[in-house]
């Protein structure tokens, strides 16, 4: 009888906050098309404070358990619209929250992934420029190819996940089989700490 097949956790982010975000849906496409030994769990950013350096002494409690889901997460995947040519404001604030207070570094050596989608032709490329600079200052170990810059559109992607396109499932899948073997191999040489 073989080994068991190991499973992954992977924390992910919704950089948007709204209700009716098009990369929630994307974050849904890439979880029903990942491999199977990937386990999913979202971390949300919605109830963090502004990060204020002042709070770095006594961490509130949202922040905490932020720092709390990223140290039981194998990886990390980010789900990312496009903000003014940047990333959405709450998003930098999650990752400057788990960055501090200095020296305990959230993302130190996490395998990360960074993928978007918008309705324009762009799908998200200087979000993902942007953020791939703040992940690089972070330290996470980050999927460089293949990149993604998904266009939405909801003749593709149903509410749910379901990808009514072959060809944007490929893409997706391929994505996500391309994440899977990356987390393999940076814990193959950088193991997470147990929590």
């Amino acid at each position: 009888m073989g080994e068991p097949t190991r499973r992954y956790d992977v924390g992910y982010f919704v950089g948007s906050l709204s209700s009716t975000s098009i990369n929630r849906i994307l974050s849904r496409a890439l979880i029903r098309l990942a491999p199977p030994d990937l386990r999913f769990t979202e971390i949300p950013i919605r109830d963090l404070p502004l990060y204020s350096q002042d709070y770095d002494a006594d961490f509130p409690p949202e922040a905490t358990a932020l720092k709390e889901a990223i140290a039981r997460s194998d990886a990390v995947l980010f789900v990312t619209p496009e903000y003014n040519r940047s990333i959405p404001g709450g998003l930098k604030n999650a990752i400057d929250w788990a960055s501090r207070p200095w020296g305990q570094n959230s993302f130190h050596h996490i395998p990360a992934g960074v993928i978007g989608a918008s309705i324009g032709a762009i799908g998200t490329a200087l979000a993902q420029q942007s953020l791939r600079g703040v992940l690089s200052f972070c330290n996470a170990r980050q999927l460089t190819s293949p990149e993604a810059y998904i266009r939405y559109s909801p003749e593709v992607f149903r509410d749910d996940g379901e990808v009514l396109d072959d060809a944007t499932a490929s893409v997706l899948k391929d994505y996500m089989e391309e994440f899977r073997d990356h987390v393999v191999r940076v814990l193959t040489v950088l193991p997470r700490p147990a929590v």
